[in-house]
């Protein structure tokens, strides 16, 4: 859609999973004209609907930004792969399909932390009001939201088998992990709908779009917020390369995302002053968190040779079965290409100074390698292990003043202890499970690390050399008080007006798990924000008439 007219109340800056939420929440108002302006192109494809589709989208620079880490010291100088969505959904469009809310305790830390709000129980009713969950509403979950979010449609008895063999060690079953309690083993649920993924775009504005108030612009690449007496104006971007301004008569909302939104934030004199000037960036304001706080879930897999062909890097070396499969999806919306990209998952405690779950597995009925690396052309199943409360922490800058260049990012992965030593005990927990008469029956041989890796050293470089991330960058607009926050509690920029930042940058501490419906979260409670203070703003102006 082009754009007929140049000043909106509203301009949302990215249509990824909270920017489609504050574009869809922002139009409920007929009275609120919103701008909404995505660097990528519309989710029309064909891969972009189909759950398996993760498997091509994940590298396809048509709808990725396709990012690399600068080499890490810690990963002796390796640099990491990081997909990010650059699609209409972003991430959501491209990601695993996987909804996990993360740890009550990691909401009652954010507010601990001095973010008054964000506890628990005040985020909760947000995620029941995104949520459509298909097993009903109870004290934790919704109906009706925008969000489908549903059990699986193929089992594969390797999952049950699996689930099987973490009871056999000592994990108790959880039939729900985003429920009393997240500590267990059970079966993922996704978002996906009817068999098709749900992402951000399709649930929240394929019906919103069609809003006489709502302006979509895809294509478009930002290049700096406008700014007036320290208050945000408006916004220049480029649609499909030529030149566009526009303004704004109440907020600019920044939901790029944890690398780019700390990215247009010092591109429009944002951030930390000395950074800026190296580059030749006028300072509007001298926020040093700009960028800072980066926390990711890096780690690695181990994978093993499986007995029976009924993985799907089966169906993948036979033309046949990719035939099977896929008529079996197109006539009934299931079979394996139906299903996350992780299957089951198990949370549990690996120090034992740990209150809570502080490692996540996620099984997949698959192996192979990271994103461009494809599947192994043998059958086999992995299970990728990661820390979830990680304690290193790393940065992103400025290579340039110019928009199109990407950002250096430094993530400092595996540079704590703490987080190395949960990877490690969570190999040795894995490999126990595999021991298992329940899980052993599937089983030839141990694949990823290999028999030979044994010692916790040799298992610690193992990570090192042979990890990646899982893509849940979060942090680097973080929400706070201290000297290093970028935005309050109510998401709004420190030291000047009219702009926030609503997307999973704000997050100061990462939640414990995928990051996807955590971010939907703060996409609701943003809005909701949003109004309140368009409310406030209009009640004073009756009473100083």
């Amino acid at each position: 859609m082009s754009i007929d007219h140049s000043e909106f109340d509203y301009i949302v800056v990215g249509a990824g999973s909270a920017g489609c939420v504050m574009a869809s929440r922002l139009s409920e108002d007929p009275n609120a004209s919103v701008l909404l302006v995505e660097a990528g192109p519309k989710d029309t494809s064909f891969w972009l609907h189909i759950p398996i589709g993760y498997g091509r989208t994940i590298a396809d620079e048509k709808v990725n930004w396709k990012y690399d880490t600068i080499p890490n010291p810690a990963l002796n100088g390796r640099s990491i792969y990081l997909p990010r969505g650059r699609v209409m959904g972003g991430s959501s469009s491209i990601n695993g399909l996987i909804y996990i809310r993360g740890q009550a305790e990691d909401y009652d830390h954010w507010r601990q932390l001095g973010n008054t709000g964000w506890g628990y129980r005040d985020v909760l009713p947000y995620f029941k009001k995104a949520e459509d969950q298909e097993n009903g509403a109870d004290e934790y979950h919704g109906v009706g939201g925008p969000l489908s979010v549903t059990n699986l449609r193929e089992v594969n008895p390797l999952v049950d088998a699996y689930i099987d063999a973490a009871v056999e060690v000592g994990i108790p079953r959880n039939p729900d992990f985003n429920g009393a309690t997240q500590e267990g083993v059970g079966y993922f649920q996704g978002t996906i709908k009817k068999g098709r993924r749900a992402s951000a775009s399709q649930a929240y504005l394929k019906h919103a779009k069609s809003r006489a108030n709502l302006t979509i612009v895809t294509n478009s690449l930002a290049k700096r917020i406008l700014f007036k007496d320290k208050r945000a104006v408006g916004l220049e971007f480029e649609e499909n390369g030529a030149p566009r301004t526009v303004h704004c008569r109440k907020e600019v909302v920044v939901s790029t995302g944890s690398i780019n939104s700390p990215q247009l934030l010092m591109l429009s004199g944002i951030g930390p002053a000395d950074h800026l000037r190296e580059h030749g960036i006028e300072v509007q304001h001298d926020l040093p968190g700009v960028g800072q706080n980066l926390q990711d879930h890096y780690g690695g897999q181990i994978a093993w040779k499986c007995s029976k062909p009924i993985t799907l890097n089966d169906v993948m070396m036979s033309k046949w079965k990719q035939l099977m499969v896929g008529v079996q999806w197109l006539l009934f919306r299931n079979g394996p290409l139906s299903v996350p990209a992780g299957q089951a998952s198990l949370f549990t405690k690996i120090l034992e100074n740990s209150a809570t779950p502080d490692v996540q597995f996620l099984f997949q009925t698959l192996s192979g390698g990271y994103y461009e690396d494809g599947l192994f052309k043998f059958s086999g199943f992995a299970n990728f292990i990661c820390p979830v409360r990680p304690e290193s922490r790393g940065h992103i800058t400025l290579q340039s003043a110019k928009h199109t260049d990407s950002p250096a990012i430094f993530p400092n992965y595996f540079s704590a202890e703490k987080d190395r030593q949960i990877a490690v005990g969570g190999l040795k927990l894995a490999r126990k499970m595999a021991e298992t008469t329940r899980l052993g029956e599937y089983i030839i041989e141990e694949n990823l690390p290999g028999s030979a890796i044994q010692s916790d050293d040799e298992i610690e470089q193992y990570f090192k050399e042979n990890g990646g991330s899982v893509s849940h960058q979060i942090g680097t607009c973080k929400m706070g008080s201290d000297p290093m926050a970028v935005v309050d509690s109510e998401l709004r920029v420190h030291g000047v007006e009219g702009l926030r930042v609503v997307d999973a940058s704000v997050m100061p501490k990462l939640i414990s798990g995928n990051t996807n419906a955590a971010t939907i979260m703060i996409g609701e409670k943003g809005a909701d924000m949003v109004k309140q203070s368009a409310k406030g703003a209009l009640a004073s102006q009756s009473v100083a008439a």
